[in-house]
């Protein structure tokens, strides 16, 4: 295997479960209030926008990597809005 080929997976799996730790904390939680609208709006733009390059250039890899970062993104958003103003016992 290439040189090229391992840092691309590597990145795959990177970028792809970058969001994994935090919906884990939200859900685990039910407390979102450390998470920031800002973030979850760029990071929800940039897996649209990668997703849609992928597919204008005929990535599948590309487009599919960025199609799963995307749903964890949405379900994020999902948890930031369901748990938003949530009082939970620490």
């Amino acid at each position: 295997m290439a040189l090229v080929d391992i840092v691309g997976y590597a990145a795959t799996i990177i970028g792809t479960s970058l969001m994994l730790p935090q919906v884990y904390k939200s859900f685990k939680t039910k407390s979102v209030e450390d998470v920031s609208w800002g973030m979850l709006v760029m990071y929800f733009l940039n897996c649209s926008l990668w997703l849609t390059y992928g597919v204008l250039i005929v990535s599948t890899p590309l487009a599919m990597t960025n199609a799963i970062a995307l749903a964890i993104s949405v379900v994020q958003i999902g948890l930031k809005i369901r748990y938003s103003g949530t009082v939970t016992a620490q």
